[in-house]
């Protein structure tokens, strides 16, 4: 019985070839030694009491009093179940509205993911990051990876790249190892043909844009084509202004030009460079889509409150945009014709090349992000100890200074 069920699962995943590299997944992302606990675990402890630790932050958060991010850090480092997880969350949130807000230390941050992890907590994890600007979430590269990595191994491609976006929003693919990682849970996630809201569709083009602008070769230039093609749909259905608001993108019409401008790139560079056969393939199918979509608004069949609403959003540059889309149909099949005549479309899908760009390089650059994080982690250990040493600075200070007016007031009481 178990024999067939494996034999089914084998041939489906033969005839849905799109998923076939998921299965390979778990063996080669990120290693046991770049998710391995050791180094954090190794830090010096500071065993705290949960209790105790709440009702002093309840305490002087009553009195108007700021509290100090090593008792917020001590809070999460501190975590030992789910349910003081969702605690953490609260004082997480407390602290991001308080005067101490801009205080929230990196390694409390990386804490606070890691605990979410441990404890099967990473939809608060998520919810935290997605919400950044409440509770004050700004992970590093290295965090970032871990939170990529574990959505991935999951196979959960649709949470990964609500992680990617935030990484894009913090521009932060400076790290190759963030770079592939995210590519790949793209690459995935798309590789299953989901039904795309147009806020997705934005999300996922700025992302594989900005991260493929740092891939110079097939991957990166697939991926820049594609993104420019996602933006430029969102761009010629709801304009440009829905385009770049609240993205770190450049505020100019023409991202289905620049789709095009990439192929051109491509077509006339020299060497091996190539562009995925399967995107070119994904974005005919987007630029015949808009065509429709084009054809069905000039019927004249909109209802007049749906054509007001429209004006609302689209201005006349944004019109002038969208008459050019004829224009590029055309460009688009030209370029493609004379890229497969030039033998510069590659047969392998989008998600192949990831899969194996992660397979030949994440080990790689896995080992120069290890050696960073290793001493970040002493640099985070040193600062720790100096807010601990200055904590007990400032109570004795303020032990002997209350001692000193006890005294004055004793004297003064006796003459």
């Amino acid at each position: 019985m178990a024999a067939s069920v494996w034999k089914r699962c084998v041939t489906a995943a033969v005839k849905v070839k799109c998923l076939s590299p998921s299965f390979s997944a778990r063996r080669w992302l990120l290693s046991a030694a770049y998710t391995d606990t050791k180094v954090w675990e190794a830090r010096e402890k500071d065993p705290q009491n949960l209790a105790v630790l709440a009702t002093t932050m309840d305490r002087t958060y009553d009195r108007n009093l700021p509290v100090s991010s090593l008792t917020v850090s001590r809070f999460v480092d501190n975590i030992s179940s789910r349910e003081e997880v969702d605690q953490a969350e609260y004082y997480l949130y407390k602290f991001r509205h308080s005067p101490n807000c801009w205080y929230l230390r990196d390694w409390t941050i990386h804490s606070w993911i890691r605990q979410c992890l441990k404890y099967g907590a990473r939809e608060k994890a998520l919810h935290t990051l997605k919400n950044k600007v409440q509770y004050g979430i700004f992970p590093d590269d290295f965090t970032f990876n871990l939170f990529i990595d574990s959505y991935v191994k999951d196979g959960d491609f649709k949470s990964a790249c609500s992680v990617v976006e935030e990484v894009m929003l913090q521009e932060a693919f400076d790290l190759p190892s963030t770079q592939i990682l995210s590519l790949y849970a793209v690459g995935s996630f798309l590789a299953t043909r989901p039904q795309l809201t147009v806020s997705e569709e934005r999300a996922l083009g700025a992302s594989l844009l900005i991260c493929g602008l740092k891939q110079d070769n097939t991957v990166g230039l697939s991926a820049q084509l594609l993104g420019n093609a996602l933006l430029g749909k969102v761009e010629i259905l709801k304009g440009i202004h829905a385009v770049f608001k609240g993205m770190p993108l450049f505020w100019s019409h023409g991202y289905l030009g620049r789709a095009l401008a990439v192929m051109e790139r491509v077509a006339a560079a020299s060497g091996d460079v190539k562009l995925s056969k399967d995107t070119l393939d994904y974005i005919n199918g987007l630029l015949q889509e808009l065509s429709s979509t084009s054809d069905s608004d000039s019927s004249g069949e909109e209802s007049a409150g749906e054509e007001e609403k429209k004006e609302d959003i689209i201005d006349e540059d944004d019109q002038a945009e969208q008459a050019k889309l004829p224009q590029y149909v055309s460009r688009f099949k030209e370029l493609s014709s004379q890229l497969e005549s030039q033998g510069k479309l590659d047969p392998a899908s989008f998600q192949a090349l990831v899969t194996t760009l992660a397979q030949q390089n994440l080990a790689a650059a896995e080992k120069p992000d290890l050696e960073q994080y290793k001493s970040r982690v002493q640099a985070w250990e040193s600062e720790n100890r100096q807010l601990i040493q200055r904590e007990k600075e400032t109570r004795e200070k303020a032990e002997q200074e209350k001692q000193e007016r006890l005294a004055a007031r004793a004297a003064a009481q006796q003459a």
